[in-house]
């Protein structure tokens, strides 16, 4: 969508934004009278649809939005004649609302575009509470960003128990809740909630809230079971209007203003530590809920409607929007992956090992694919621990309510434990998840091989050795593909499928017709050290560990990365285990001894047992004394300021995904973005990686250019 006019500072009609969006998915208010129970009246109820299934959300375009206000200038009608009670909002089946259509948004060239769009959002909405009758939302599914703010401008909420996608997560993407959110939500749910849901939730890598979390929160008035939600809500209506239901609502702490003020500064304090300044999206949102508790409607939302200009306007919400069309489509569709229908079907998984990680695989196998698993280790003990932990965990989602008890003893059916490799004999898919050695892995491929049939794919989880050499020393190499899952396996999207030297087309397509079965988001990588994600963190967290190790205090580096990594590096560090960290390094350092450090203070860590860089005191993390302890500092220490360190790394991880791309590891920049974001954590905000790295000048201060060309993850300049 792009709108120009002669004048630069000429407001832009609704009409010309309807012409602009030439690919709108147009949305429909279809009206119907109903007539209440309890001798309520008539409600006029309006029902959102896209015409499209559930697979497309429905979303409000310009052309939508006056189709709203055509629908509610009618019922306005009616409602001022006495022909009608009560307004009723609801969505298509399994959707309530998604807001704004965000490839749209992202087409908009000018502020007097941005601005026009984020008013007529606001006009159309607000409508909703301007009616002479009570109006009721409910929400029968998802109802996110401008799809929950039209329900927050209704009178009244009810949600169904089963919808799972209840948020405001403009925040993740750069933007903020820009018709009406910041203003309704702090003043109905009071602030503390309304910044839950609007920055520590974006923030957290985009956690939803179902609908009995909004009931909690105070969203929603009421909720009801999905089989019968639009009767039951109907009818609560019905009791509401006659008198018989009264809703309790909340006290916001409108008039505690030291109080508001203060939830709001212990935010922005939260924020300062997450994300350092490095997006602007929950600062103005600060700024707008700060304004909310005095403000009148009209100034809140000419508020919003310039905040959501500049952020529109801003070169981190279209990485936001390149970070999220990744995610959204590219990963549904990866490129480098032969011709699905060479792909194998798998009715039986084999996993070798019981430790953790091949337990968490274990489960996932048997709850996506519904097929016979089989673990084995070297001894029972260790096969029953395996076994135990998936039972365990079903135990933990039957608990949930996730799955039902025949479900659950299903799932602990299909898994067995064995210390004898023989139930692989009619396996289709073998996966080992051993010790990170050469010849460990190459042997247990060999036992493996002698008992399955000729046709099963043998795949490894290895982090970072060589999936070629592993597969060298079997008599069908080409059945051998890299199959790596990232930690903890049911929460990280990303699955890396590695392609050996040997690897076939029907072991490749198969791997990923078995990824896509998994739910994971699978990216075909060439074999090299330590493949995509752990070859950037291994750069990245050498350079880190070389500047400490020269004298920049850990406290000083850590400080550097707020709003580029999910957590400070010697944090991450913790998490990952310091002897998984320092293996990385000592197998990228063997590959690439100039670029690749290895810290010998990290070797000393490891040495000493220690588990991380840092200790809960508290109720908070600190460094470890015990651990600075072992670090030799230098004879003439470099201490370098945040800044420069991370200047300094960032100019690393240009150096090196470049190289990653000359040797054609991955199809194309796009890919590495992808592996940074499901499996690093990296923000959507700077779209992965490669985008930050052409925003910060480090691209083109390394490489003379940048990754991608202005305006695919940036504003067209």
């Amino acid at each position: 969508m792009s709108t120009t006019t002669g004048n630069a500072t000429a407001a832009v009609a609704p009409e010309q934004l309807v012409a602009a969006a030439s690919d709108e998915r147009v949305t429909s208010f279809h009206v119907r009278d109903v007539a209440l129970p309890r001798d309520a009246g008539t409600m006029a109820l309006i029902t959102m649809d896209n015409g499209f299934d559930h697979t497309k959300p429905t979303t409000f375009g310009p052309q939508g939005l006056l189709n709203l206000r055509d629908a509610l200038d009618t019922v306005r009608q009616r409602a001022e004649a006495g022909e009608v009670a009560a307004v009723g909002l609801t969505g298509k089946p399994f959707v309530f609302a998604v807001g704004a259509d965000l490839k749209e948004v992202g087409g908009i060239s000018t502020r007097e575009t941005a601005t026009a769009v984020a008013r007529l959002g606001h006009d159309q909405l607000r409508r909703l509470g301007q009616l002479p009758v009570p109006s009721f939302a409910f929400i029968n599914g998802a109802a996110m960003g401008g799809g929950l703010e039209i329900a927050l401008h209704c009178t009244y909420r009810t949600v169904s128990a089963g919808a799972g996608a209840l948020a405001l997560p403009e925040c993740f993407l750069g933007l903020v809740p820009g018709w009406g959110g910041t203003y309704l939500l702090p003043r109905l749910i009071g602030v503390r909630n309304a910044l839950t849901v609007m920055i520590q939730n974006p923030l957290d890598n985009n956690r939803m809230t179902g609908g009995p979390q909004s009931l909690q929160l105070g969203i929603a008035d009421a909720m009801f079971a999905p089989a019968d939600f639009l009767e039951e809500s109907l009818d609560w209506a019905a009791g509401v209007l006659v008198g018989e239901v009264k809703v309790d609502r909340r006290d916001a702490g409108l008039d505690d203003g030291p109080a508001w003020d203060a939830t709001v500064s212990a935010a922005k304090e939260a924020v300062d530590m997450k994300v350092q300044r490095a997006t602007p999206a929950p600062y103005r949102l600060l700024e707008l809920v700060s304004l909310a508790r005095t403000a009148d409607p009209d100034t809140a939302f000419a508020a919003e409607d310039e905040a959501l200009t500049d952020l529109i306007m801003s070169d981190e919400f279209r990485a936001g929007l390149y970070a999220f069309d990744l995610v959204q489509r590219r990963a549904k569709r990866p490129v480098g992956v032969p011709d699905e229908s060479l792909a194998r079907p798998v009715t039986k998984v084999g996993i070798v090992g019981a430790g953790l990680m091949a337990s968490q695989l274990a489960l996932l196998f048997a709850r996506r694919l519904l097929v016979p698993v089989v673990m084995t280790d070297l001894d029972r003990e260790r096969v029953d621990s395996g076994v135990g932990y998936v039972h365990a965990e079903v135990d933990k989602l039957l608990a949930k309510k996730r799955v039902n008890p025949d479900a659950a003893n299903r799932l602990k059916a299909l898994v067995s434990g064995s210390t004898s490799k023989a139930g692989f004999a009619d396996a289709d898919f073998v996966v080992e998840a051993v010790f990170e050695d050469m010849s460990v892995k190459q042997q247990v491929f060999a036992e493996v091989e002698a008992i399955v049939g000729p046709h099963c794919v043998l795949a490894t989880n290895t982090s970072s050795l060589s999936v070629t050499e592993m597969a060298s020393k079997l008599q069908h190499p080409e059945r051998v593909v890299g199959f790596h899952f990232f930690n903890p396996v049911a929460v990280m999207p990303l699955l890396e499928v590695v392609r050996a030297e040997a690897t076939d087309d029907a072991t490749v397509a198969t791997a990923f017709a078995a990824a896509k079965a998994l739910k994971k988001t699978a990216i075909a990588v060439s074999d090299s050290p330590s493949f995509v994600v752990n070859r950037l963190l291994g750069r990245f967290m050498g350079e880190v560990a070389r500047i400490v190790d020269d004298g920049t205090p850990v406290e000083v580096a850590d400080s550097a990365f707020g709003g580029l990594a999910p957590m400070p590096p010697y944090v991450l560090l913790g998490l990952v285990g310091p002897a998984i960290a320092l293996h990385n390094s000592e197998s990228l350092h063997a590959a690439f001894p100039q670029r690749f450090y290895v810290s010998e203070n990290l070797r000393r860590v490891v040495q000493a047992g220690k588990r991380g860089f840092y200790i809960q005191a508290e109720g908070r993390p600190v460094l470890d004394p015990e651990v600075l302890a072992l670090l030799e500092r230098p004879a003439t220490p470099v201490a370098l300021e945040p800044g420069q360190v991370r200047e300094r790394v960032l100019d690393a991880l240009a150096e090196e995904a470049r190289l990653m791309l000359q040797e054609g590891v991955v199809s194309g920049p796009q890919d590495i973005d992808l592996a940074m974001i499901t499996g690093a954590g990296f923000s959507f905000w700077n779209g992965g990686l490669l985008p930050l790295l052409d925003r910060s000048g480090a691209s083109e201060r390394v490489n003379g250019r940048r990754f991608l060309p202005v305006g695919v993850a940036s504003i067209a300049r």
